[in-house]
């Protein structure tokens, strides 16, 4: 480990916390960590603030990393704060990477997200006509509220992004590889990864590390959810009509949901070679229909799940299905 300590940032955006919680599960590791850095920002396990950082000079952090996707007007003042302040900047995880599941509300427009949580909710007193707005005077007080940005933003579409761990979360043993070869490469160590590169997971798809069996020949006359079927744990998910997006995925999470009899999201993000994950999803899906008939075709396809929100559940952000809302 260094002799003077790396100064580090992490940072938790639009996201559900797991990702944080993927560098607490490295055990351990975390105190190599501690070793080799001083932790200047983390929310969820030190007391430093947003001013701590203002008053770096730019650079000197060593590495921000940065987890969870731009939902609001805080997530990306922060994000441009720590860019300034850092020589390198990690988009860690799925939402980071590529919006991930807060992407999906980019699937409708904020007014009918507003409309669903504040206006029109079992849960709320019939006739409430309150939202979230971004300033507000109660009581001889300005009170103030991030800005809820129209659409969800992927990382790299808001900052310049150095490298991307990929994860719904990262795995801790992924989260343990990255963090080792950043600071490996800032010690000198070992040179750094190309920048834009996808670090601590594996160069090819998701299905080249599935032990499932697969035939060239099998194909499928409908599609199930996982508890509609008795499955074969040694058969290829898809080849039972299971939609799977391994073929789809970059590998790296040690195979855990197939494995589990549960077909692959994409939470790794597009495989090598692969420029949006539902396209090349739909390409395979297409390869497996047992139908020539344009009416029978269409009968099996109404027995998937919702295409877009399955196939690009992590991605849409990423995709160029993605709406064309400003901020």
């Amino acid at each position: 480990m260094p002799d003077e300590k790396l100064q580090i940032a992490i940072y938790w955006g639009a996201a559900c916390g797991g990702c944080d919680v993927s560098i607490l599960d490295t055990d351990a590791f975390i105190l190599e960590i501690d070793k080799a850095a001083d932790i200047r920002l983390w929310p969820i396990a030190t007391d430093g603030k947003y001013k701590d950082i203002e008053a770096l000079a730019n650079g000197d952090l060593d590495v921000a990393i940065m987890n969870g996707a731009v939902r609001n007007s805080e997530n990306e003042r922060i994000a441009h704060l720590l860019r300034q302040k850092s020589k390198v900047f990690v988009a860690y995880g799925s939402c980071a990477y590529m919006g991930g599941i807060p992407a999906l509300a980019n699937l409708a427009s904020r007014e009918e997200i507003m409309e669903c949580a504040y206006l029109n909710n079992p849960s709320l007193q019939p006739g409430n006509t309150t939202v979230p707005r971004p300033r507000t005077s109660l009581n001889g007080y300005d009170l103030e509220l991030p800005e809820f940005y129209p659409r969800v933003y992927a990382l790299d579409q808001v900052v310049d992004v150095d490298y991307y761990v990929p994860g719904c979360p990262p795995q801790p043993g992924q989260a343990k590889a990255a963090i080792t070869a950043l600071v490996q490469a800032l010690t000198g160590q070992a040179e750094a990864p190309p920048k834009g590169s996808v670090v601590g997971a594996y160069e090819r798809a998701l299905c080249d590390d599935c032990r499932r069996t697969k035939s060239e020949e099998k194909l499928v006359k409908r599609f199930y959810r996982p508890w509609q079927i008795m499955q074969d744990p040694d058969v290829c998910l898809m080849e039972q009509g299971i939609l799977c997006a391994g073929s789809a995925t970059r590998s790296g999470c040690g195979v855990r949901c197939p494995d589990s009899g549960i077909p692959c999201r994409g939470c790794y993000g597009p495989a090598p070679g692969v420029a949006d994950q539902g396209a090349k999803l739909l390409s395979a899906v297409a390869s497996i229909i047992d139908s020539k008939k344009a009416e029978e075709i269409d009968e099996i396809l109404l027995t998937l799940p919702d295409f877009t929100s399955f196939a690009n559940r992590y991605s849409v952000a990423a995709s160029p299905l993605q709406r064309s809302h400003r901020r």
